[in-house]
């Protein structure tokens, strides 16, 4: 998403900004201690890139004299897992996933939004106003969205990918040059995807086929991992990775030989949205924030500097040309047509974690 999962980096410098230590500190699964936090103070729990815009965070502060303050996570498991463990109470804004709304949502963990608090909801597109996994956005505003991918050396890989199948038509020369997302409904529903089922898959027969056609290409897999395959791309370790959309563009606005690819059979469509815990010590600040990013100029500059696909119609409107037609960043609807999004699949959730605890234990 900025990266979706990014590189992580210290900005201490940053004016406006508080992080936990020195730097981002990724999220661990354990309960802390609530933060008494005040109304100039607000605390974020969020992807690793959605707050380190310097410029965006600087404004925030100057606007409404409140300091932000931030942890980051690589996975909506790890932060769901924290946050049932009793370790968001410090936290005023949390950046779920679609899906992971309903979860927290069905869990009692979210505050009912206040629409007569929020300006600028009219001016959301018309698919993100009243989404399936929160109708008429009660627990959720939505943020940012995109596809799952592949991002690919294009030096090396001269025949790039089509679809998911690619990784197993070519394991031999990828073997240990590849990597895939540490997400076991991304990664398993990819698969499901390729084999002619949802991603969303109830059905036990049809996920450990998932689970047998990743055991084949199991040995060629270098790791299953969100963040580092940047580095490791970059440094030519890697010829491909299975990514996040927002991640893939920034990468090739940096150096134009990677590509990314949507693959064709289908893939997942997911939206980051911004969601106030019922435990958040500060809610006033949290509607200032969400009311911050709401503002359309707010949210193309997340665009355009941080690759980040706006749900905002006049944020959409206003940016360059160049941005409205990168189609990797804004995929035709032909393409859109074939992606699921994830859904909250309740207890059949246990049957995934099972085979995914089998793969990448085994």
């Amino acid at each position: 998403m900025m990266f979706r999962r990014r590189f992580i980096q210290t900005i201490s410098a940053c004016a406006g900004l508080t992080l936990t230590g020195c730097g981002w500190r990724l999220a661990d699964v354990r309960a802390t201690t609530p933060i008494k936090g005040s109304r100039d103070q607000l605390y974020l729990y969020t992807w690793t890139q959605y707050a380190d815009e310097k410029s965006i965070l600087k404004n925030f502060t100057t606007q409404t004299g409140i300091r932000l303050f931030a942890d980051v996570y690589e996975s909506n498991d790890a932060m769901l897992a924290k946050v049932q463990a009793g370790g968001g109470g410090a936290y005023s804004v949390i950046y779920p996933s679609d899906y992971v709304v309903e979860q927290m949502l069905n869990g009692g963990l979210l505050a009912k939004i206040d629409r007569s608090r929020l300006i600028g909801l009219e001016n959301l597109l018309p698919q993100f106003q009243n989404p399936i996994y929160d109708p008429n956005n009660s627990h959720s505003i939505p943020f940012t969205w995109g596809t799952t991918g592949l991002i690919y050396n294009s030096e090396i890989l001269s025949q790039p990918p089509q679809d998911w199948e690619y990784l197993w038509q070519n394991r031999d020369r990828l073997t240990k040059r590849i990597t895939l997302l540490d997400d076991k409904r991304e990664v398993m529903g990819a698969v499901l995807k390729m084999l002619g089922y949802s991603y969303n898959s109830t059905q036990e027969r049809e996920i450990e086929q998932a689970y047998n056609k990743l055991q084949e290409l199991k040995p060629a897999i270098a790791a299953f991992d969100t963040d580092a395959w940047r580095n490791r791309i970059l440094a030519g370790d890697l010829y491909l990775a299975m990514c996040y959309s927002g991640d893939a563009i920034k990468i090739t606005k940096e150096n134009p030989k990677f590509k990314y690819v949507i693959p064709k059979s289908g893939t997942s469509l997911w939206t980051d949205t911004m969601v106030i815990p019922i435990t958040a010590p500060n809610p006033d600040g949290a509607y200032e924030w969400i009311n911050y990013t709401l503002q359309p100029d707010v949210s193309a500059k997340f665009v355009t500097t941080q690759s980040l696909a706006t749900p905002n119609r006049l944020a959409f409107e206003s940016l360059p040309t160049r941005y409205k037609n990168n189609t990797s960043l804004f995929p035709p609807e032909d393409v859109l047509e074939k992606c699921d999004r994830i859904a909250d699949i309740g207890d059949v959730d246990a049957v995934y974690e099972r085979y995914w605890t089998k793969l990448k234990s085994g």
